[in-house]
This record gives structure tokens, sequence and C-alpha cells, in this order.
């Protein structure tokens, strides 16, 4: 739904008001990539087993996306399984697969019907074959949307994604393809999982915890970083817009000064 298609403010719903505030409070991330965490401690607090907690956080997953194309974000990617999540025990990996597959079946048409498209990174090798060929045909039916990009990571770690670049490098260097000398951080990023997007420009990561967990380590470099106490389960729409809200209220310098007058109080205190 595209707000900007509204007129007077009382046509607007309550949630609409908020979705134009933040437009015209600032600037709307173009990607934002989210650490969906806490969905265990979530079901834990609630009595129940942690897959119940997976199932609760896919209502987050919905309502996140949903929004997201509403108020302008190009490209939304969500750590959905990561290489470490493969060492969990052996029953709970498998509710996971159940459930992505589940999942896909069920919304991947609603992506399609609202112009978005799905796309993924990771080893999805690793995954199952009944999960890899739901995830190859939400991919194809999604294919040609351009509203939005829903990316899952999964089977994916930072790590992972320098390493395979790294490779994928060396033997275009191996084979006289590439210089070593002509190695640079646009080319790395050319190779990586990302290759076909920006960098994000917000982290949401949810339940309070202060690390990355290897997720889009070479792409974060610069990226602005949100932490909420919130467990993702809970997450929805008015967690967001405090994110985003967030987001636009910091000066992205990106190492450099915000102004001139920056660098003449530096000159004048050096003297």
């Amino acid at each position: 739904m595209n707000t900007a298609g509204f007129s007077p403010k009382t046509d607007l719903t309550e949630d609409q008001q908020k979705q134009r505030h933040l437009q015209k409070q600032g600037e709307i991330p173009r990607h934002i990539a989210v650490i969906m965490d806490g969905n265990g401690r979530w079901a834990r607090s609630r009595g129940s087993v942690r897959i119940f907690g997976h199932k609760a956080g896919v209502d987050s997953v919905r309502d996140i996306t949903e929004v997201c194309a509403q108020i302008g974000v190009k490209y939304l990617t969500l750590y959905a399984f990561s290489t470490e999540n493969w060492e969990r025990p052996k029953g709970e990996v498998s509710a996971l697969m159940k459930l992505l597959v589940q999942t896909l079946r069920s919304e991947t048409r609603k992506l399609d019907e609202n112009d978005i498209k799905l796309t993924s990174i990771g080893n999805v090798d690793r995954l199952p074959p009944s999960c890899r060929r739901e995830l190859e045909d939400a991919k194809a039916l999604t294919a040609e949307n351009g509203r939005m990009e829903l990316c899952l990571a999964l089977s994916y770690s930072g790590r992972w994604d320098v390493r395979q670049a790294v490779n994928a490098i060396s033997k275009k260097v191996k084979e006289g393809n590439i210089d070593p000398d002509d190695i640079n951080d646009e080319l790395i990023s050319d190779h990586l999982a990302t290759a076909n997007m920006p960098d994000p420009d917000l982290i949401v990561r949810t339940s309070g915890e202060f690390r990355l967990s290897n997720f889009l380590l070479w792409q974060s470099a610069y990226s602005e970083i949100y932490v909420t106490d919130t467990f993702w389960p809970d997450f929805r729409r008015d967690e967001l817009y405090k994110a985003i809200s967030s987001y636009q209220s910091r000066d992205r310098r990106f190492g450099k000064v915000s102004a001139p007058g920056d660098v003449e109080e530096a000159s004048i205190a050096l003297k």
C-alpha cells in the first residue's frame, strides 16, 4: 500500500499516519537487515518448546515484510538460519526446515501479489532437498517483481561469505583473469553473496544482544545498528518505526567530517 496516494490526513489510518510521518521526518533506509533473535527465549518464557517461538516469529516476518514494502524500503534481509545453527539439536533443525517449507508454501503467493521479489544468500546446498525445491520455486515465481526484494539468509555466515569470495577471486587470479594488484574493496564486494544489493543502511537486532553473530561482516562496515530488548516474535511494525526513527536521527559521516567547520575547529585545536 502506497501511503503517498492519500490526501487529507483524516483519510489515513493511525498506522498510515505513522508511516507518512516517518517518510516526512527523514530518509527511509534503502536496505534494512534484521538479526531475528529471541524466539527460543520467548517460547520458554511462556512455558513452551523452542519451535513454538519460531512459529510465532513467522507472524513478525509477515508484518515487517509488509510494512517495509509500504514505507519504501527496497531491500529487506532476514537472518533466518545461520551456518552455526546446524549445530543445534537435530530435532530443532528438522522442525525449522519443515517450518521453512510450510512458510514458503503459504507466503509466496502473497509476496507475488504484492510485487515482492524473494531471493536468498548462503550455502543453500546444505538445505534438505524439499527446502531447496520450495525455495527455488518461490524465487522463480517472484523473480520479475520490483517493489521490494526480500532476501532470506539461509545457512549463511559472514565468514563463509568472505571465504567463498576469496576462493572465487583466487581462482580467477590463478587462471590469469585477474591481477592481484586489481583486488580492491569493490572487487571483493562483487564476489560476495550480496553482490546484487547495496550494503545495509540499518541492521536491527532483537532480544538485546550486542553482537553481529557472523552476519554480513563485510557489508556492515558502515551500517547503523539498532538493538532492542524485544524478542523477535513480539517485534512488529511499531518497533520497526522506532528503529527507523533512530536511524534518521543519526549523522552518517562514513569516516568523514559532517561540515567544513569541523575541519576548521580541528585545525585551530592543533595550533
